[in-house]
């Protein structure tokens, strides 16, 4: 070193610097690196994506490639610069002057800044730099392995499992997080259907299903004009036909199918009987996502859901498992409140005791439990464990609940106070406080 110049040592320790840096950002960056982002790139022919990716295929020895270098240059820098210092300010202040003053030049110029800058742009930083160390990670490729073997008997020796590892997978939780995060990237709606189709796997057939008491059927053993009328002024393409109880179920009519008959003067109870199409069965417990790739496979839109006793429950179409990844079809420009939920001037809801309970927590933003009964009339009645009287009031998953009304052992109409609502789990101070 004696016979290198200042200058010389200067510029020299100002590369190993750089050098430094270099691999300190090539660490960053290749490690925060999104990986989905890179498959996608990579996927496109983007030659820094490519690199980077057969960089990364292997991280535990790209690691190892990025520390070596590191290593080596930061002792070259830490040989130059006592040798500098120790020119500069002599032997008794040089160690002093080194130890200090290469510490702050690597910590900020060689760590904290080029770290910093590739974690905010991993990009920028990885698909340049494996230009350089896709080729140094062949030169090296035996020192590497060297060091690698050695770390790993070391991690053997404290059982810890070299080879695990949860990879790029992703669970429904995390999915659901990425689609949250996407931002502006991903319009809100969007967002919405996304994590609606994740949610398919919670929601069961008996969570969507028409009620047993809402099902628009006919029965055939109606008078044939009564019947005639009814089905011809139907709002549904679909219409059940049953025997004296909805037990008995025959099979679903065609309105299509009937207005051709009509069309031909073949229109009889006869001819509507040999139109009527199978019947699509299903537990009250099947997914939705299960019911839905049953209905491609069998070519059907519309089913009965039954219990475990083979009792029908209610009615299911293709229309309502769509409406739970869209929402609700409709062509309405006022606030999207449900039918069944009537605003009132005091901020208040009128809300029919047999409304689904999901149904209002999704149109509604509340928070009323969906683990038990299905509609409101049910989980008041779960609550009290007796069937009310009017005008009674009761505090409701955090929401005050008024009895409005009671029709025989159904409670018809309730009244809610939404912007009362307390979390249950609140103490009274805490919600006072808010």
């Amino acid at each position: 070193m004696d016979q290198i110049d200042t200058t010389t040592l200067t510029i020299a320790l100002g590369v190993l610097i750089l050098m430094s840096a270099y691999f300190s950002s090539s660490e960053t960056g290749l490690m925060t690196i999104n990986r989905y982002r890179l498959k996608h790139l990579a996927n496109e022919g983007k030659a820094g994506a490519i690199r980077s990716q057969k960089l990364l295929e292997r991280p535990d020895r790209l690691i190892g490639l990025i520390l070596i270098g590191n290593n080596l240059v930061n002792i070259a820098a830490t040989v130059v610069a006592t040798a500098l210092f120790d020119r500069l300010f002599g032997p008794i202040y040089g160690p002093i002057v080194t130890m200090i003053g290469l510490t702050l030049i690597i910590l900020v110029f060689a760590e904290v800044t080029p770290k910093t800058f590739a974690a905010l742009y991993p990009e920028k930083i990885a698909f340049p730099s494996s230009f350089f160390l896709l080729p140094l990670s062949y030169l090296l490729t035996p020192l590497v392995k060297f060091v690698n073997a050695i770390t790993n008997g070391v991690l053997m020796l404290l059982r810890i499992n070299t080879t695990g590892g949860s990879g790029d997978s992703l669970s429904r939780e995390e999915l659901r997080t990425v689609v949250h995060e996407a931002g502006a990237m991903i319009p809100q709606k969007h967002q919405d259907m996304l994590v609606s189709i994740l949610d398919l796997e919670k929601v069961t057939a008996e969570d969507i299903m028409v009620p047993r008491s809402e099902i628009f059927a006919l029965d055939i053993n109606d008078d044939w004009k009564l019947l005639q009328k009814k089905l011809t002024h139907s709002q549904h393409t679909r219409v059940l036909l049953y025997r004296d109880s909805i037990d008995d179920a025959v099979g679903f009519v065609h309105v299509r199918d009937a207005l051709r008959l009509l069309s031909k003067d073949q229109f009889t109870k006869a001819s509507m009987l040999r139109a009527v199409r199978e019947i699509y069965y299903t537990p009250d417990s099947t997914p939705l996502h299960t019911l839905m790739y049953k209905f491609q496979a069998e070519r059907e839109r519309i089913g009965l859901v039954v219990d475990e006793y083979g009792d029908i429950q209610g009615l299911v179409t293709l229309e309502d498992i769509l409406e739970e990844i869209i929402g609700d079809f409709t062509t309405s420009m006022l606030p999207d409140y449900h039918k069944e939920a009537m605003l009132q001037q005091d901020g208040s809801f009128l809300v029919d005791g047999s409304t689904n309970i999901r149904e209002l927590n999704k149109e509604l933003d509340w928070k009323f439990p969906i683990d038990g009964p299905k509609t409101l009339n049910g989980l008041i009645i779960e609550y009290l464990e007796e069937i009310p009287e009017n005008n009674i009031s009761l505090r409701l998953a955090g929401y005050p609940v008024e009895i409005v009304d009671i029709s025989g052992n159904m409670i018809k109409t309730v009244r809610v106070q939404p912007e009362y609502y307390r979390d249950p789990n609140q103490t009274r101070e805490e919600a006072e406080r808010q």
